[in-house]
């Protein structure tokens, strides 16, 4: 996967992000207000920003070209650090959520796409189970599992260990591992966690050094 990614946003301060990678799997590490989760806003498309940005081949963002594919349109998985499960809905349904809007005809092949991600991420015991049931690592294995049930050409996990106890780290760490084996999807991974990123990625990047005002890289 090649990224390019050159993006501006105006808050009460200018914040401009530049990077080009070949990396399938990329580590953004920092403290808190380094500029982490705003930089997946941008790639998102949750916060307004201005510049271009190509994930795979795919102009998702091109101000010159007047493009700036919406964000339901931008194919982009995102696992939030809180979850966000939809709470009246159960494990299943949340888990295959992307797949309801789609024409019957696909329904079957979204069931087995379905059964072997909650098989991957260890909770075809729990397809029926409501979310306020769930341990913190249980939630965060349904995020990661929708975002991935969403067919994404990238995947964005933002701090996904941070509202997991330290008993479950290993075991959400080790079942995202068999998720990417299972369905090898380009990534950017973040957290404040040096070891945890070395673990997931390929290359990694530090804003604590440089903040996102000066995150400017080719790799």
């Amino acid at each position: 996967m090649r990224i390019e990614l050159d993006l501006t946003i105006t808050t009460p301060v200018t914040l401009h992000a530049r990077l080009h990678s070949d990396h399938g799997a990329i580590g953004l590490v920092g403290n808190s207000g380094a500029g982490k989760t705003t930089l997946l806003h941008m790639i998102a498309g949750l916060v307004p920003a201005q510049g271009r940005l190509v994930i795979d081949g795919v102009v998702v963002q091109d101000d010159a070209r007047n493009i700036n594919l919406p964000v339901h349109q931008r194919r982009i998985g995102y696992a939030f650090q809180d979850a966000r499960l939809f709470p009246h809905l159960s494990v299943a349904h949340n888990l295959n959520f992307s797949h309801w809007i789609r024409p019957a005809s696909g329904r079957r092949a979204a069931l087995e796409q379905l059964k072997s991600v909650s098989a991957a991420l260890g909770l075809e015991h729990l397809l029926h189970r409501a979310p306020r049931h769930l341990s913190g690592g249980e939630k965060q294995r349904v995020a990661l599992g929708r975002a991935m049930l969403s067919n994404p050409m990238i995947l964005l996990l933002d701090e996904p260990l941070a509202n997991v106890d330290a008993g479950q780290k290993a075991e959400t760490l080790y079942y995202i591992e068999q998720l990417q084996k299972l369905r090898p999807v380009p990534m950017i991974y973040v957290s404040h966690d040096h070891r945890e990123v070395s673990r997931m990625t390929q290359v990694s990047y530090n804003l604590d050094a440089r903040g996102l005002s000066q995150f400017n890289i080719e790799g």
